[in-house]
């Protein structure tokens, strides 16, 4: 009986619920005057057209729905769409011209401390801030295209930008020419889903304080950087794919004092490093692939009980790299291309340890110079003297049952 009251409840309320109509041919042509005159549960169905009327704001809960993409433009002046309501739906808008560079981090689109918000099927061109979700609750991002045009990171801001917030839902978005693609910053309890976020200045995602988030199915391409996690616990990065992210300070992942965490199922390609760890403890690195990076790994001494297993390591200049002595990380059944040993009893697992450390690498990581003799016969006669007589690499820097197959991940 409960639950039939709580359906007559909700079915009453569609039926009062109405459709207010704002366009060029109809009698409402303003936007603020229809949200004005919207009760709450009544859709502001926008047609098509240019709508240039500065700062609109949603203080009510109302589905806020654009026909065949009405734009709205901010005239470089205004932040274009403010929410302060609960339970808003923004849906079918391209938002453009965003005010720039203010105090209040101007947005296409921005919710202000409020929770179950909605925006979706968006186009935001050309804003200074994209999508911005402050103190948000269970709010969702999903299947928006948001695109700018920065060239220094100084002068634009982040295209999906989430603050202070729990339970957030950012799903199957494109960002691209941002500072970043994707920021987090004490962000929990959230997933980030099937997103491709490329040509951003810095990073393609950003995220620090942010516990207990997941991160699945995402393109990170040609990026300053692919991305930074920083000052987190308890992440889970699964099946995402960081691919051409070049330059001198950049690599597919960085991260920094971090714990507790899984990077499952990865793919790294073409990046100078494809994970770059400093002070993380606890974190299984399992059934990824690094491909064709200047590093695959580099793993600072400062890094404690972490696990590197069922790798595949193919066609990297350097497959690991580390700038101390001190091991106190494993690895454990990895494939890499470069392990030249033996399997006399044909279990698939190499009979010789394989030390994936090469003196090459350490001289590299402390004199970044000796680059220019990469390829030098000196070069390949040093790394083959040292695999026989180790005296620099340290000997517990190992990966004692190496894989003799690659695995198919």
């Amino acid at each position: 009986m409960k639950n039939l009251f709580y359906l007559i409840l909700l079915f009453s309320s569609f039926l009062q619920a109405n459709v207010i109509e704002v366009g060029v041919n109809k009698p409402i042509k303003s936007i603020k005057k229809a949200i004005a005159l919207a009760k709450v549960g009544d859709t502001v169905l926008v047609h098509k057209g240019l709508y240039k009327e500065g700062n609109i704001v949603i203080n009510k809960k109302i589905v806020f729905l654009g026909k065949d993409f009405p734009v709205l433009d901010g005239q470089k002046k205004y932040e274009v769409l403010s929410v302060k309501s609960d339970g808003v739906i923004v849906d079918g808008f391209k938002i453009i011209n965003s005010g720039y560079g203010t105090l209040e981090d101007p947005c296409g689109i921005k919710v202000y401390n409020k929770s179950h918000v909605t925006i979706q099927n968006n186009i935001l061109n050309d804003n200074f801030f994209g999508i911005y979700i402050q103190n948000g609750t269970n709010c969702i991002v999903k299947n928006n295209k948001i695109k700018a045009y920065g060239k220094e990171e100084q002068r634009i801001g982040n295209g999906i930008h989430c603050w202070k917030s729990d339970s957030l839902q950012v799903i199957a978005n494109t960002v691209s020419g941002h500072r970043d693609g994707i920021y987090f910053e004490f962000v929990t309890n959230s997933i980030i889903w099937r997103n491709f976020s490329s040509k951003n200045i810095r990073y393609g995602l950003h995220f620090m304080f942010s516990n207990d988030d997941a991160y699945i199915s995402n393109v990170f391409k040609n990026n300053g950087a692919g991305v930074a996690v920083m000052f987190t616990r308890r992440v889970k990065m699964f099946n995402n794919y960081f691919e051409e992210n070049w330059g001198d300070a950049a690599y597919g992942l960085l991260l920094k004092e971090i714990s507790d965490s899984y990077i499952i199922g990865n793919k790294f390609k073409k990046n100078t490093s494809g994970i770059h760890m400093e002070g993380t403890s606890r974190i299984l690195i399992e059934k990824n692939i690094f491909e064709a990076n200047g590093w695959g790994m580099k793993i600072q001494a400062s890094c404690m009980d972490n696990e590197i297993k069922n790798n595949n390591f193919v066609g990297n200049t350097f497959d690991i790299s580390t700038n101390g002595s001190l091991v106190l990380n494993t690895f454990n059944s990895n494939y890499w291309d470069k392990y030249e040993g033996y399997d006399l009893d044909k279990n698939g697992v190499g009979d010789v340890h394989y030390h994936p450390l090469s003196l090459f690498a350490v001289l590299t990581e402390n004199n970044p110079s000796a680059m220019l003799l990469f390829r030098s016969f000196m070069i390949t006669l040093l790394d083959k003297s040292e695999k026989i007589l180790p005296s620099i690499t340290p000997d517990n820097f190992v990966d004692k049952t190496p894989l003799m197959h690659s695995l198919s991940l």
